[in-house]
C-alpha cells in the first residue's frame, strides 16, 4: 500500500485523478477561510475516500471516477444542491453508494473476510448477490449517521421517512451496477515489471 501511494502517476487519468486530490485538500482551507467550518468540516471528511484509491492501487479511470464522486457529493452538500435540485440527491446517493460499496468489496476481498472478484477466484455472480448487500449497509449506516446529526447537531439537516427509504432505495440500485463492474471489469492497476522486481527483491531481502 505504501508504495501504491507514493508512487508517481504515469498515465492522464492518474494525472488527473491527483489533480482533484490536490483540489480536495485546497478546498477544505478555502471553505475554513471563505466559508462556514462546517463546511470545512464536510469537505474534510470527502479526504479519506479521495486517498483510498491510490492507497489500494486502483486503475487510473477507477481512481478518477471516484474522486469525482466524492468531490461532487461532499461540495453539492457545501451549495446545498442537494435541497435546490431535484433529483440531484438521488442520483448522489446511487453513483457515491455504488462507488463506496465497490471499495468495500475490495478491501474485504484483500483482508481474505470474502472473496468478490473474479481475479481473487470469486464467481461472477457472487459480486453480483454481495455487492448489493454492502451497498444497502452502507446506505443504512449513512442514514443513521444523517439522523444523529439532525437528532443532536442540527435541525437543518433534512431527514424524513421517504428521503431515508428513497436514498436506500437508490444506493441499492448503485449496488447493482457496482456487482456488475466487479464481475466483469478488472479494477487494480497493472503492475510494471520494474515493480514486480522490486517487490520480489524486497522480499528476499526481508527473508534473509
Amino acid at each position: 500500500m505504501k508504495e501504491d501511494f507514493l508512487r508517481p502517476p504515469h498515465t492522464l487519468t492518474e494525472w488527473s485523478a491527483d489533480a482533484l486530490r490536490t483540489l480536495g485538500i485546497i478546498g477544505v482551507g478555502f471553505a475554513l477561510i471563505w466559508l462556514t467550518p462546517t463546511d470545512a468540516g464536510i469537505a474534510a471528511l470527502a479526504l479519506p475516500a479521495l486517498m483510498l484509491p491510490r492507497v489500494l492501487g486502483l486503475r487510473g479511470w477507477f481512481d478518477l471516477a471516484v474522486c469525482s464522486t466524492v468531490l461532487v457529493a461532499a461540495w453539492s452538500n457545501v451549495f446545498d444542491l442537494y435541497r435546490t435540485v431535484p433529483g440531484w440527491d438521488l442520483l448522489v446517493h446511487l453513483v457515491c453508494t455504488g462507488v463506496l460499496a465497490i471499495i468495500t468489496a475490495l478491501i474485504l476481498t484483500r483482508a481474505d473476510v470474502v472473496t468478490m472478484t473474479p481475479d481473487r477466484g470469486a464467481r461472477p455472480r457472487t459480486p453480483l448477490v454481495l455487492a448489493p448487500l454492502l451497498a444497502l449497509a452502507l446506505s443504512a449506516v449513512w442514514e443513521m449517521i444523517e439522523w444523529l446529526g439532525w437528532a443532536y447537531l442540527s435541525d437543518e439537516i433534512f431527514v424524513t421517512y421517504q428521503d431515508t427509504i428513497g436514498d436506500m432505495v437508490f444506493g441499492g440500485i448503485g449496488g447493482v451496477a457496482a456487482g456488475v463492474i466487479l464481475a466483469t471489469a478488472s479494477l487494480n492497476r497493472p503492475r510494471s515489471r520494474s515493480e514486480f522486481g522490486e517487490s520480489t527483491n524486497g522480499s528476499r531481502a526481508g527473508r534473509t
